[in-house]
């Protein structure tokens, strides 16, 4: 093998998150305490805990916004911190609330992101309007925000998130203010479509649904952003049994039952 092939192999193998001992204090509250996880290629990921358990602080880190005080932390082969813009266009959020532009309609709030990066007008649109197609939104280009429900605007909030063709797609509880029938529907529309396309996705959230219904691997959270449970889940998305045999486990690794699953 040749080492220009060998490069390739690395790239290709190498994992799009990779956090190593992570610590991040505040103050004299230790809030994520030597954490080590990697999200590999194409894989998607849910981060799952309690209010408290440090997922914010977390994502944080790993979108570059916020500095470990130590460990090592590398997203797409960058220090998102230190690197910070050499991530730009690598790396797409879809946030709890879908944090459109009032004035702008859907394709415009949905094109937005490629408008930053400097992609023609014309083809800006075209891969906005292929967007929303994907997440159902077809027919719905044109409205504006106020004339959406509250789904339709999380959808166009997914769609502007596919739009740049980001490495990574993270997801910041961007189901948990959804009712269930609509939260449901729209997971399954936006894991349609990142499966297709091979999506990096980390999805942090504190729903049991969201991982069960989503993740290829769940990672639980406890105090500290300590991992309590790590396990496969592509088995629990087809097998009525295994789901419900890895919500109990998760359940425990929670510390009880999650409220937020049945509401």
């Amino acid at each position: 093998m040749n080492m220009l092939a060998k490069s390739f192999d690395a790239v290709a193998t190498a994992p799009v998150i990779s956090l190593r001992g992570v610590r991040k204090k505040f103050g004299g509250h230790l809030v994520v305490d030597n954490l080590s996880f990697n999200v590999g290629r194409g894989e998607i990921v849910t981060l799952l805990g309690r209010t408290g358990a440090g997922k914010t602080t977390v994502l944080n880190i790993i979108m570059g916004t916020m500095r470990a005080d130590a460990g090592a932390v590398s997203v797409a082969g960058a220090d998102p911190y230190g690197e910070f813009k050499s991530l730009k266009g690598k790396l797409a959020v879809a946030f709890q609330t879908d944090r459109l532009l009032p004035w702008r309609t859907a394709v415009e709030n949905a094109e937005l992101g490629l408008l930053i990066l400097g992609i023609d007008r014309k083809i800006a649109r075209a891969k906005a309007i292929e967007c929303l197609a994907s997440v159902n939104l077809a027919g719905s280009e044109h409205k504006r925000p106020h004339e959406l429900s509250g789904g339709m605007r999380q959808r166009v909030s997914l769609a502007r998130a596919l739009a740049v063709d980001p490495e990574l797609i993270l997801l910041d509880e961007s189901f948990s203010q959804l009712d269930h029938v609509t939260s449901r529907s729209l997971r399954a529309d936006f894991c349609k479509v990142a499966r297709q396309f091979g999506k990096t996705c980390l999805i942090v959230t504190h729903r049991i649904d969201d991982a069960l219904e989503m993740a290829d691997r769940v990672i639980v959270l406890g105090p500290g952003a300590r991992i309590m449970l790590e396990m496969p889940l592509a088995e629990a998305r087809l097998n009525e049994q295994t789901r419900e045999q890895c919500r109990a486990q998760i359940e425990t690794a929670l510390g009880g039952h999650n409220e937020d699953d049945n509401n």
